[in-house]
């Protein structure tokens, strides 16, 4: 069976399309992405410009027929904190639906966790032990951990890197008073938040077998190339690290260097040059407050994380869950069309019942 999952974050649509088979591993079989660049259309109060709003129309409705094209048989549809948080948010739902007859579903952040954790597992296995996960996004930040498959602890917290340099780091670049109260409010947020957490995690210290830390996501990615990690092109079993020290040292060089000039540093793509000074801040601090010298980063991760789960409940049932169940819908195998060409709403041509998921509810229709 093929399945397509959409995530849909601050700055792109992505579309991962994959062969799963129960007792084997998922192979991919294409990734689409289209740029929506959410985080740079967001207001003050929340709210999503127009403009952005029809930019992810047309993202989703290229997505689709991405799928359509790579006969897709499911599509796990959903929205990160960009959307799930927007103060206009009912009406972007609306608007989509309206043009593409995709109704977008929601993950809350803890879901967001948990499945992060998951595939983080999947991927290292039981030999890792005790794992420490950390996740940046554009809106919120998700850390993790727990010695199984499900994370004992999982929190997401409103430290997103698209968030935090639209409300505190006006200006490019902006000011070092700016730069300097933002590193002490993630500091102390985090640190609420967290503190119960590392207090326990530095008593295991000297465990026979400590705890693991780990990162994903792009700005952790794009942060650890900026510090010497080795390419994109070297594929994703090369081990890469984020250092802290090497992090530290590069805080202030963001700091000073306007969007332009960050997109000509080592790894920092023009789409996160803006918002990578703030996603730095947030990794130091996660790194300081953990005290961890070097978090290692896990190619898999969020979209991974669904596709496991949907493995899970091919094979039993029972381990189905409402996070995942609730956003799965059928879609036609349309013939090939260019991503801008219509697509029939899915509600009118599936062979099958279509979940239409509405803010975390679920009703055939």
């Amino acid at each position: 069976m093929r399945l397509g999952v959409l995530d849909v974050g601050s700055n792109s649509a992505h579309l991962k399309v994959v062969e799963v088979d129960v007792g084997r591993p998922h192979r991919t079989v294409a990734t689409v992405k289209h740029p929506t660049r959410l985080a740079e259309a967001t207001g003050a109060d929340g709210t999503v410009e127009p403009a952005a709003i029809g930019r992810l129309t047309e993202a989703i409705r290229g997505s689709i027929g991405a799928a359509a094209r790579h006969d897709v048989d499911e599509l796990i549809a959903f929205a990160t904190s960009a959307v799930r948080d927007a103060a206009n948010r009912d009406e972007i739902v609306a608007r989509v639906t309206a043009s593409t007859g995709l109704r977008l579903g929601f993950l809350t952040g803890r879901d967001e966790a948990r499945l992060t954790f998951l595939a983080a597992r999947a991927w290292y296995g039981w030999s890792a032990g005790g794992l420490l996960l950390a996740d940046i996004g554009g809106g919120s930040l998700e850390i993790a951990h727990g010695d199984g498959q499900e994370p004992t602890t999982a929190l997401s917290l409103p430290l997103g890197a698209a968030r935090l340099t639209r409300e505190h780091l006006p200006g490019d670049p902006p000011s070092p008073k700016r730069v300097r109260h933002l590193r002490r409010l993630v500091r102390r947020r985090l640190t609420e938040a967290t503190g119960e957490l590392a207090a326990r995690l530095a008593a295991r210290r000297d465990d026979p077998q400590p705890m693991r830390p780990l990162a994903t996501s792009r700005t952790f990615t794009q942060l650890a190339r900026l510090t010497g990690a080795p390419k994109h092109k070297a594929g994703p079993y090369a081990r890469r690290v984020l250092d802290r020290e090497r992090l530290r040292a590069q805080i202030p060089v963001l700091a000073r260097t306007d969007y332009a000039g960050r997109a000509k540093l080592p790894g920092i793509s023009r789409a996160r040059a803006p918002q990578i000074l703030a996603g730095a801040i947030v990794a130091e601090a996660v790194m300081t407050i953990f005290d961890i010298e070097q978090l290692e980063i896990c190619p898999w991760a969020l979209r991974e994380g669904v596709v496991i789960r949907r493995l899970q409940a091919m094979a039993d049932p029972a381990d189905a869950d409402d996070e995942t169940a609730r956003l799965t819908q059928s879609i036609l195998r349309l013939p090939a069309q260019r991503d801008r060409s219509p697509v029939v709403p899915l509600h009118r041509c599936s062979p099958r019942p279509v979940l239409s998921v509405s803010h975390g509810r679920s009703d055939l229709v």
